[in-house]
């Protein structure tokens, strides 16, 4: 989760295509170069969990704003994938 937040805050595109999962991924992710990125701060992240709800909060225009999700992912092989945003 750490890794994806960097990656959008430095728009690291790549990153995050190969860090989702084939399952769900989008064929692109386009980064917007206004937002910046403020803070993340992890509200819940069990051990052993696929689930990891967040608020992450970045500028927009000289504007704050917020987003929260509760995101899952899934381990295969290893390594963990972004699955998707419960709903």
């Amino acid at each position: 989760m750490r890794s994806r937040y960097s990656a959008y805050a430095l728009g690291e595109e790549q990153y995050l295509l190969d860090s989702w999962h084939a399952s769900t991924r989008p064929s692109s992710v386009d980064s917007d170069p206004a937002v910046k990125w403020i803070r993340l701060k992890i509200l819940r992240a069990e051990s052993g969990s696929d689930q990891v709800e967040f608020v992450a909060t970045f500028r927009l225009h000289g504007k704050a704003h917020r987003l929260s999700e509760n995101s899952r992912f899934i381990l295969e092989d290893g390594e963990w994938f972004y699955l998707d945003a419960e709903k």
